[in-house]
């Protein structure tokens, strides 16, 4: 056989082989789900995103007719179970609970990442937003905003607690420093329980948490809500105002959660998942539940969240960097 023809025998091979596979994946597609979804949260379970998970994934299991099991994969600020993702086949059985800190910040503030957040995944839909609360122990002096701002200006190095380093809440804290021109120290837990005990103990005497975690003991009135960190109020607490209608113009930070698949997702697999993620998000009873806890549901496109997942890795990296943030 000549090179030429060898070629085009070889050619032709790579072409009938590509058209074999095109309909291979368009019946997997087709046939998608076959078998039970696993949706992985990259944090321990009992926490807001163990909450949104179960909540939703009941009603996308119902709409797919395959079960979604929730796999709790805990760990270096959710890195490890995002991780689980990224390597998984992208056949859409195997997704996962991706966050602000997973998919945006902890590449600029984790020295080595095993996933890169803008290559790695397939964007499915977003899922929501949660508050944070900026919160003292009822027992506190400081009833406001302005009394935290002065208590830490006239004792440098105030510390705070959070869930963790390198969340949505340390973030928090980091803006917050830096539009007050004070200095905090960070004392970073492991998950918003053991803080929160602290704080009833009055071990520490500050804190930024995800509000579903610490809702129920300022609503038992432990625990004082000075301020709310998004653009808006919670509903959840009506009278307590934003940070930013405390004095800090401009301050605004609402952790963002959403679901991805590893890179390369067929489109039908991703239509077909966030068709059911969104219906259930935009249910009543989902709804009034994850409202009622402190989270604001709310589905997207895929686009959405890509974009959303591009912009914010920018912004927070620019912030990161400024305040020289470190999670290792």
């Amino acid at each position: 056989m000549t090179f030429a023809s060898s070629r085009r025998a070889s050619f032709a091979a790579l072409v009938a082989t590509a058209w074999i596979g095109v309909p291979f994946a368009a019946a997997q597609a087709a046939d998608y789900p076959a078998k039970p979804i696993r949706f992985i949260v990259p944090y321990t379970a009992g926490g807001t995103t163990d909450l949104v998970a179960r909540t939703v994934g009941q009603k996308v299991s119902e709409k797919l007719g395959q079960p979604v099991i929730i796999e709790n994969r805990g760990g270096a600020g959710g890195n490890i179970g995002m991780d689980v993702v990224a390597k998984a086949a992208p056949d859409g059985y195997t997704i996962g609970f991706g966050a602000i800190s997973t998919n945006a910040l902890n590449p600029h503030i984790y020295k080595s990442m095993a996933f890169d957040p803008r290559k790695d995944f397939t964007a499915i839909s977003l899922l929501g937003t949660s508050t944070i609360v900026l919160e003292v122990p009822t027992t506190s002096p400081i009833k406001s905003v302005a009394d935290l701002i002065a208590a830490a200006k006239k004792a440098p190095g105030l510390p705070y607690a959070t869930a963790g380093a390198g969340t949505s809440m340390n973030l928090a804290g980091v803006m917050f420093a830096q539009m007050t021109g004070t200095e905090l120290t960070h004392v970073a837990y492991k998950g918003s329980g053991p803080a929160i005990n602290d704080m009833l103990g009055n071990t520490v005497g500050v804190m930024f948490d995800n509000l579903p975690a610490s809702l129920p003991h300022i609503q038992a009135g432990k625990l004082r809500a000075l301020a709310v960190a998004g653009p808006a109020r919670s509903p959840s607490l009506p009278d307590v105002p934003t940070i930013a209608e405390t004095g800090l113009k401009g301050y605004a930070l609402d952790p963002w959660f959403g679901v991805y698949g590893p890179a390369h997702l067929p489109a039908p697999i991703v239509k077909a998942l966030n068709d059911a993620f969104t219906e259930a998000l935009a249910l009543p009873d989902v709804k009034d539940k994850l409202t009622q806890a402190g989270f604001t549901p709310r589905g997207s496109s895929a686009e959405a969240l890509a974009k959303l997942t591009q912009s914010e890795y920018q912004r927070l990296g620019d912030v990161a960097k400024k305040a020289g943030m470190s999670a290792d």
